[in-house]
């Protein structure tokens, strides 16, 4: 059977994250419904949590035949579509074969909220040090241990990551966005490292707590909402 590499955008809003869960609306889940497959068929590159977005994660799956985007798309909700589904390689996993994720975390630090984009950035409406900000990030960069920015109950046995690329930058009318591209992420590692950074945008601390200090020394987690998965590359 052929393998398809489905990329997929969504808004995760009312979605309680990718993987199925009895009883609740997931991303996996109605892309299961749509495809007439079960969950457990779909390999997916970042797992993303309730309420984070995806502009373009990417799944694989074997199916029998080939459905054209429009029939797909026709049985999908408005806040998930697939953006494009080609044929790979019969060996091809969308998670095993991912070399980076790419994430942006969007603030926006004017004196209100966008109720056009409150949906996809996270109103912090307090004066910032850019400056500390970018110090702060690029300490991410290189191989470290970040257990600090994981919950302590986690399933995951190796804590080292390596950050490619981490920086913040400034659009208009008062908004960041925190980029960040590593080999993999662990659970609420961006949400972390944010939260962290807005609570103490200190660059010694960074520098301490990506030597695999404990969760408790770290700052808060930074709500769901602002952050998206932007793209996941290949070799």
């Amino acid at each position: 059977m052929p393998t398809l590499r489905l990329t997929l955008a969504y808004d995760g809003t009312d979605f309680h994250g990718w993987a199925t869960q009895p009883g609740l609306r997931t991303v996996c889940g109605e892309l299961a419904r749509a495809l007439e497959l079960a969950p457990a068929a779909l390999r997916v590159a970042g797992r993303t949590d309730a309420g984070v977005h995806a502009a373009a994660n990417v799944a694989s799956v074997e199916v029998e035949r080939a459905l054209p985007l429009g029939a797909v798309n026709g049985r999908l909700p408005p806040d998930l579509a697939v953006t494009e589904a080609i044929e790979a390689g019969p060996e091809f996993d969308a998670r095993a074969d991912a070399r980076a994720r790419s994430y942006v975390y969007r603030l926006n630090t004017g004196p209100a909220p966008d109720p056009f984009r409150s949906r996809f950035e996270l109103h912090h409406p307090r004066p910032l040090d850019l400056a500390a900000l970018q110090e702060c990030a690029a300490a991410c960069v290189g191989r470290h241990d970040f257990t600090a920015f994981t919950p302590t109950e986690t399933q995951h046995v190796l804590f080292q990551r390596t950050v490619r690329e981490a920086a913040w930058s400034r659009g208009g009318n008062g908004r960041l966005e925190l980029r960040l591209t590593a080999d993999a992420f662990l659970r609420h590692m961006v949400r972390v490292l944010v939260g962290t950074m807005l609570e103490r945008p200190d660059p010694d601390l960074f520098s301490r707590l990506l030597g695999g200090a404990p969760r408790s020394l770290a700052g808060r987690t930074a709500p769901p909402h602002g952050l998206t998965l932007e793209s996941v590359e290949y070799g």
